[in-house]
């Protein structure tokens, strides 16, 4: 009697190295000892739910709970055979990721379990922690507002004031990006009082000093900069106009003009050519105070006098297209046109012109001419009415460029000031520039968390336990990114060579600096292909390319976390 013949295909990508990064990373023994759960929970631990779904979301680009179990039946034999644990698809229902949604919105296991998982990162891949980055993002989304809830409406970094949202700080690790501390707030909430409670977690989490903090211009903030010098960690920050107004600024400027103060030119080499001049500045010192938890607090502080070349270059277009854009306008005023109406009398040219220069930003930076004609125009007899005269007016207005004022205003753009208290041994003006320069690492961690993988938005939850747990998952994934990326790119520039295969249509272009995203996608379409004939079990998976091996080796991952798959492959005794 012939034996009925049974295939499954199973898809397994980049699971086998997505749940090899997270074993690494101790996650699931982690999360286990921190959430603990009810006596009644059965079936995988809540560490192991998480795990899986943390693979779902950074496999898939997808966090919607009712997305899990589908993918799960269809890859279940690959998931056993990974985390050797007898998984069931319910394991991962709606139910039970709402569970751990709930679980991961505790803030206080939630402090708990982020220090135990930084000093088990800091240890197994041996950083040496010295600058934090801080910057905060907003998620919006079409919920429903409440008078103490999370979703409120706010300051959009979207551009969509119209949509109430939810507003996150990380403080992230440099250079690789990975957080360190995650804090979720309401959205209306101000940038400025949430770097204190930040930096107090980092410092917990971390367990170290002597780091430097690198924020923008919101972090600046006194009592900021001195809680920072109080607690034994130095800063580094942009002041903006309100913290360093621009008549203290053009003092700092003075000498410049005078010639008495020297400039030192910060370049950026060039692969051919000689250095690109991207920034000059010189430095000085201030004394400072402030009061912090009712007592008072004196420090020196370096404050950096920066001109960056490009910023002030890009200024300069932007004032000389408002100066033309302005006195075309002005000279419009001139013009009849059919539906246009002209100015009645002088004053109300004079506030139409003022309020084109306003408009502009351009007042102070050209001269202004009025001319004025008064005649008598005779009006025609018309019924009742006897042959008239009326005294009409008529102004002309020519604006011309101040050239003096505009090269004056030309010098001044471009310059920024910076502030630190970390000394020059330390940090000098050059490496203060690209140090901040380098603040898109942090920029790049919250975009990687609100697009794809991690896709935080469109979120397709509406209570605020849930949006807290989901961030502070994803925000889990979006260390198993860095850390994957870091990890390929610290074995590239210790070997001193380069990665070939990672594009699509150019198989020979190579990079030393390749992203977690194409290595991850670099194992799309591998196929664990499964046979049943009766009795018998065999197995097949999709050869590795040479490129998948050469990932597994920078990653420091053994071919077996693949080759395991078909272990079990036997026939009946």
């Amino acid at each position: 009697m012939a034996e009925t013949l049974t295939l499954v295909s199973e898809r397994v990508d980049d699971i086998p190295v997505l749940l090899a990064q997270l074993n690494r990373m101790g996650l699931q023994p982690l999360l286990d000892e921190h959430f603990p759960t009810h006596g009644n929970w059965v079936g995988l631990s809540l560490g192991w739910v998480s795990v899986l779904w943390l693979t779902h979301i950074l496999s898939e680009g997808d966090h919607r709970l009712n997305h899990v179990v589908p993918w799960a039946k269809q890859r279940l034999h690959t998931l056993q055979a990974c985390t050797e644990q007898p998984i069931h698809p319910l394991d991962v229902s709606d139910d039970r990721l709402a569970t751990v949604l709930e679980a991961l919105s505790h803030d206080t296991r939630w402090s708990a379990f982020e220090g135990a998982l930084n000093q088990h990162t800091v240890r197994v891949y041996d950083l040496q922690p010295a600058c934090v980055r801080l910057d905060s993002t907003t998620a919006n989304g079409h919920w429903s507002v409440t008078e103490d809830g999370l979703f409120q409406f706010g300051h959009s970094k979207d551009h969509r004031p119209d949509l109430p949202q939810v507003k996150i700080m990380v403080s992230a690790l440099d250079p690789l990006g990975m957080p360190v501390a995650t804090d979720v707030v309401p959205g209306q909430r101000a940038d400025d009082p949430l770097y204190g409670p930040a930096i107090i977690r980092v410092r917990d989490s971390l367990g170290r000093r002597g780091l430097l903090y690198v924020g923008d211009c919101k972090m600046g903030a006194l009592e900021t900069r001195a809680f920072i010098q109080m607690g034994g960690d130095d800063y580094l920050c942009p002041l903006s106009e309100t913290q360093l107004p621009p008549a203290i600024l053009a003092d700092y400027l003075m000498p410049v003009w005078r010639g008495a103060q020297a400039l030192l030119p910060i370049h950026r080499p060039q692969p051919a050519g000689p250095p690109e001049l991207i920034a000059e500045g010189f430095e000085r010192s201030e004394r400072m105070t402030a009061e912090v938890a009712g007592q008072p607090r004196r420090w020196t502080e370096r404050r950096l006098v920066i001109r960056s070349v490009q910023l002030a270059q890009a200024a300069e277009r932007g004032l000389r297209a408002r100066l033309a854009n302005a006195q075309a306008a002005v000279t419009a005023l001139n013009e009849r046109r059919r539906g246009q109406r002209r100015c009645p009398d002088p004053p109300a040219l004079r506030e139409a012109v003022d309020a084109i220069l306003a408009r502009y930003r351009v007042q102070g930076l050209v001269h202004v001419r009025y001319t004025e004609r008064f005649w008598e125009r005779p009006l025609r007899r018309y019924g009742d009415r006897n042959t008239t005269v009326r005294l009409e007016w008529e102004g002309q207005v020519t604006v011309s460029v101040d050239q003096e004022a505009v090269a004056a205003a030309v010098r001044q753009l471009g310059w920024r000031v910076y502030v630190t208290t970390q000394p020059p041994a330390q940090l000098s003006l050059q490496e203060a520039v690209w140090a901040y320069r380098n603040e898109y690492l942090v920029e790049r961690a919250m975009g990687r968390l609100k697009g794809r993988p991690l896709s935080l938005t469109p979120m397709y939850l509406e209570r605020d336990d849930h949006a807290t747990g989901l961030i502070r998952l994803l925000s889990i994934g979006l260390r198993v990114l860095t850390l994957l990326e870091f990890g390929v790119r610290r074995r590239l520039a210790m070997t001193k060579t380069r990665l070939q295969g990672l594009y699509v249509g150019n198989p020979t272009r190579a990079t030393a600096q390749p992203t977690a995203e194409r290595l991850l996608e670099a194992f799309q379409g591998l196929t664990l292909t499964i046979i049943r004939e009766g009795r018998r079990w065999r197995h097949h998976l999709t050869p590795l390319s040479r490129v998948q091996q050469r990932i597994l080796v920078l990653l420091d991952f053994p071919v077996a976390i693949y080759a395991r798959l078909c272990l079990d492959s036997h026939k009946p005794p």
